[in-house]
This record gives C-alpha cells, structure tokens and sequence, in this order.
C-alpha cells in the first residue's frame, strides 16, 4: 500500500475529512495521529520542506502527495496510483477540475502561465502542476530535489522530465477548500509562489535546449 504525504500547516479543519476518505500552530497534528496517522514535524516552514520530511520517513515503495485542506478527495489516489503500478507512467499528477469560483482566479492564471512554460519547454503535456501525485520513493529520491518552498511541485516535473521519465496527467475533481490556502488564498501568497517557480524556470533554461 503507498505511503500518502499531507503536507499540512494549520489545517485542523480539514484533516478529519481528509483521513476519514483516505483509502484503507492549531491542532492538526493532535487530530491526525488521533486518526491513526504518523505525524513527522519539520521545524523549516515551507511546502517544499514539508514534502521532503514526508518523502525521508516513507518506507512504501509508491509514495502519494496531495493537500490536506479539503480540496482534493483522496479516494481519486488509487487512479494515480495504478498508472505507476502498472508501469504506464513514473510520474503521474492530478490535474485539478474546478467549479466556478472554487478557486481564486489569480492563482487559476498563475498555475495556467507556468503549466504552458513547462509544457514549451520540456516538452511535457501537462495542463496543471496540481498537487496531487504518485510516484515510485527511489524515483522521487534520485531526482535530487532541492527546492524547499513552492518551487517543490515545479522542480519535481523539471527533474522528472530530464531524466526522461514518463509523466501523466490524470483529471481529478477540485472542490472549495476549508480555510484560507497560505499560499493561493492571496496575491501576496501566489506571488510569493510564482517567483519560487520563476527562478526554477531561469536556472532550468539551459536543461531544455
């Protein structure tokens, strides 16, 4: 059974939800491992940061990602899942189906602009770098990650497409969080995010000609 990684900072009202639906500074990491889960503490803030203690401590040879605010179903991972499983893809990655107004239209724009970069340069046809993923542990592990903020999800798709790894989108269905994302809940957030990805993207030019 895959490991499945919720990189989490103060969502105590969605990590009930979340682990309730999983297949087989507030409370979050009381009510997870009073839900049966194992909580690893990374003391670095960062998406990036958070992943990676995750992806250390897994011991299952798939290892997922996906948020923990209530966005994304954990019933869709066994579909990713079973792409690697079956050899079909290295890499596979929700691409997130929204409703109207379920998410904010500049971080809808932004994640739109860096999906068509990536998709230009590395030649990967993707139309989301969503959140939700599947992998192999040892494939992730021999990327040679080294993002530890909102560059993590970019990077990923960058190594794994040098190394010439399979990538798949897989479309999955995006509802409205619970809470306000510390990321896309404001311009200042994404922003933030843009200019992690926007440097992976500078240093990464000479990799894609």
């Amino acid at each position: 059974m895959p490991d499945v990684i919720l990189p989490a900072l103060d969502e105590a009202a969605a990590i009930g939800w979340v682990l309730e639906r999983m297949p087989s500074s507030d409370t979050t990491a009381e009510l997870a491992e009073r839900a049966g889960a194992i909580v690893v503490v990374e003391p670095v803030r960062g998406f990036g940061a958070a992943c990676w203690a995750g992806l250390q401590r897994a011991t299952s040879d798939i290892v997922c990602f996906m948020d923990c605010d209530a966005s994304l179903d954990p019933v869709a991972l066994p579909l990713l899942v079973s792409f690697v499983e079956r050899g079909d893809a290295d890499l596979v990655i929700g691409e997130r189906i929204a409703r109207r107004g379920t998410w904010p239209a500049h971080a809808r724009l932004a994640n739109r602009v860096l999906a068509a970069e990536v998709r230009r340069r590395a030649r990967v046809p993707l139309g989301d770098l969503g959140p939700m993923r599947a992998a192999r542990r040892e494939v992730l592990l021999g990327l040679g990650l080294r993002d530890r903020r909102s560059g993590w999800p970019l990077e990923m798709v960058l190594r794994a497409a040098q190394a010439g790894l399979k990538i798949q989108g897989v479309p999955v269905a995006y509802h409205e969080r619970a809470g306000r994302s510390k990321v896309t809940g404001t311009v200042r957030g994404t922003a933030r995010a843009v200019k992690d990805m926007g440097r992976l993207l500078r240093d990464d030019t000479s990799s894609f000609w």
